[in-house]
């Protein structure tokens, strides 16, 4: 189901739906996605009440919600704004959204949208192509901002030691703020987890090269599962990470990268993150973690083609 709604502020939101589950967009900004969740339930985005309504102007405003970036960070590059209407079609399946060309990089956005019409899933495709005159070098990348009070869930390699482990499996990128004893991070052995807590305002970042392709976020009894790909054999930026997991005190974001590309100008690359809803109960224990959300994992991984 597709339909036009006033959300968040901005009067021209498209909301689709099925019989339990439902996501908003922006049309009068973005591309932005502001809501995801069960219908009448918590949304899972957050959403900056500074904010809310706003439309025009140079200034970047962080929103909330889902957002498509370039990467590797930099200002301006990154911080193009998405204050201005973007143009949008619906074929009944999938609905597509495009920003104006950016006038600094020459790069159009796109998202395609498709929600399933059966079940808790949406698929996301995330697009940049460069329309200015030359070759640039960026990833896409793609960036939830989630509402505060939820965990974050992002899987290690198995453990394995002995002459078959000699070599490294996958590296930790830490930036200049990052605080490896901030009680906000649990490392542990099948899962590196991040609380989002708003007593603690200060911000910390990790990125990670996942290749088991998957990152969750946990909130009142309900997750939302993110699947994406690994590619082995590309490069990817900031230290060849592919997840990155930033958190302040307002919200936490679960952040997922393509392989760095050198985009030709007329060059076209794509980036896919599926999400899956689901009921769960579960505590911050890796046993507990194992039993009532890997299985969700697992199962929605295995139906996932990316």
């Amino acid at each position: 189901m597709q339909e036009k709604v006033n959300y968040g502020g901005w009067s021209n939101c498209i909301r689709l739906s099925n019989k339990e589950f439902e996501l908003i967009v922006t049309t009068d900004i973005g591309p932005r996605i502001i809501r995801l969740g069960f219908i009448n339930k918590q949304n899972f985005f957050y959403l900056s009440t500074e904010d809310s309504g706003k439309t025009g102007g140079d200034e970047w405003r962080i929103y909330g919600g889902h957002r498509l970036w370039l990467a590797p960070e930099a200002i301006p590059r990154s911080y193009y704004p998405d204050n201005h209407p973007v143009e949008y079609s619906y074929n009944g399946h999938t609905l597509k959204l495009t920003q104006a060309r950016e006038i600094t990089t020459g790069i159009v956005k796109e998202m395609a949208i498709t929600l399933s019409a059966d079940k808790n899933e949406v698929t996301i495709v995330h697009r940049l192509i460069n329309q200015s005159a030359s070759s640039i070098e960026l990833s896409i990348w793609a960036l939830s901002a989630l509402v505060a009070g939820g965990r974050a869930i992002i899987p290690q390699e198995p453990f394995g030691e002995g002459n078959d482990y000699l070599l490294p499996s996958r590296p930790l990128a830490l930036w200049q703020y990052t605080k490896m004893n901030d009680p906000r991070w649990m490392w542990g052995e099948n899962y590196i987890q991040a609380k989002q807590e708003p007593a603690f305002t200060s911000e910390q970042k990790i990125g990670i090269l996942n290749k088991l392709g998957w990152a969750a976020y946990y909130l009142n009894k309900e997750i939302l599962i993110k699947q994406f790909a690994f590619d082995p054999n590309a490069v990817y930026p900031d230290y060849s990470c592919n997840n990155e997991i930033y958190i302040n005190g307002s919200f936490l974001e679960i952040e997922t990268l393509g392989p760095l590309t050198n985009l030709p100008s007329g060059g076209v690359i794509e980036h896919t993150e599926r999400w899956f809803l689901a009921n769960v109960d579960t505590d911050e224990s890796e046993e507990s973690i194992n039993t009532n959300i890997l299985p969700l994992v697992n199962s929605f991984i295995s139906q996932c083609d990316i």
